[in-house]
């Protein structure tokens, strides 16, 4: 069987740079040598493309080093038009080809990558390429606008208010107002970032100034967002094919105990406080209306591929919190528990997605 050539793209420009790095190594170690050939192309943190090693040792995500792309001098040039699909490398020896490529593979979380922005670039050189299309992909990464669009399509999403700098210095008094409105505890948050980079919980309105300085240091707007007292619940969502309804797996359940939240610590490096649970406890019904809501926001942004949707179950019913549009992807993130406990294993779950970015790329 002629194997596909994958390119496994990661890294990239934003904060969350080596838990890219981490998802890839993931993928490197548990992909399917028999059908695939990858090509790992790593995006330095100044934004240079360089063809990295085939090696998921090297991206473990380690607490005392943290993954990354680092520059070794090469470059890998995108095709030059449209016509073609060839990848090329200049390093010390000269240029060579890498091959047609048959899908690309982009594992990039935050700016710069998740937000539409490579998916752009895809499209203008015609590859074809695995997840959200571009505007699906920008409206996931704001979630100034996910909620907009959220609450458009009838989906409960916590009251919240969008500041800037510029609005907050134009009229204190009635931005202070807005957000008081909301009531404490808040969390404020970058509209564009994830992994809870730059994310605050505020409990004293005196905490409020060093919570927007830290969040304006990600992004130039701002979420104050009412705290949602429920349940934290996840569930992973996937892309049908032609023209099949998406398909969600069971849920995930996040137990806060010893921390104010579910921080980027406690995510990715192993800070003690929080228990995942794979599946939920939770009723027949319940999920089912979970699951409901959760292919309502995938559909409600113009989801395609993969999605992981974060809801809190309240009295009230389910709130959506976000719609994370390039899940965590390493072997003990929550997207793929969530698919390996409804019947789907890691290595088939990537297969699974490659197949689908194929396919839509034929299309």
């Amino acid at each position: 069987m002629t194997r596909r050539r994958v390119v496994l793209l990661f890294g990239g420009r934003s904060s969350e740079h080596s838990i890219s790095c981490a998802t890839a190594g993931g993928v490197l170690g548990a992909i399917d040598r028999s059908r695939y050939e990858v090509v790992p192309v790593g995006i330095t943190r100044d934004g240079a493309f360089v063809l990295e090693q085939d090696d998921p040792g090297r991206f473990a995500l380690d607490p005392a080093r943290l993954p990354e792309v680092v520059d070794n001098g090469t470059r890998v040039s995108w095709p030059v038009s449209a016509a073609s699909r060839e990848l090329r490398v200049t390093d010390a020896s000269g240029e060579r080809s890498l091959g047609d490529v048959d899908v690309v593979f982009p594992i990039l979380h935050g700016r710069f990558g998740e937000d539409g922005t490579v998916q752009g670039l895809l499209e203008l050189v015609g590859l074809p390429y695995i997840g959200n299309g571009v505007l699906a992909s920008a409206i996931g990464m704001d979630k100034h606008v996910t909620k907009t669009v959220l609450e458009g399509a009838g989906l409960e999403v916590a009251p919240w208010v969008t500041l800037t700098r510029a609005a907050l210095a134009a009229d204190p008094e009635l931005w202070t107002r807005r957000v008081q409105s909301l009531g404490l505890p808040v969390f404020v948050k970058p509209s564009r970032a994830g992994s809870s980079v730059g994310v605050t919980k505020v409990a004293d309105w005196a905490e409020l100034d060093a919570a927007l300085d830290v969040a304006f240091a990600e992004d130039r707007a701002v979420l104050v967002e009412q705290a949602v007292v429920g349940r934290e619940l996840e569930v992973a969502v996937l892309g049908g094919r032609d023209g099949e309804a998406p398909r969600v797996s069971v849920a995930g359940e996040i137990v806060v105990t010893g921390r104010e939240f579910y921080d980027f610590e406690a995510k990715y490096l192993d800070a003690p406080g929080v228990e995942l649970v794979c599946p939920a406890d939770l009723g027949d019904h319940e999920l089912f209306e979970l699951q409901r809501v959760a292919r309502r926001a995938f559909e409600a942004i113009g989801g395609e591929g993969l999605a992981r949707v974060d809801v809190f179950l309240t009295d009230a019913g389910f709130v959506v919190n976000e719609v994370n549009t390039m899940p965590g992807f390493t072997p003990i993130s929550m997207f793929p528990t969530c698919w390996l406990r409804s019947g789907l294993a890691y290595p088939e779950l990537i297969t699974e997605l490659i197949e689908v970015g194929l396919a839509r790329g034929a299309r």
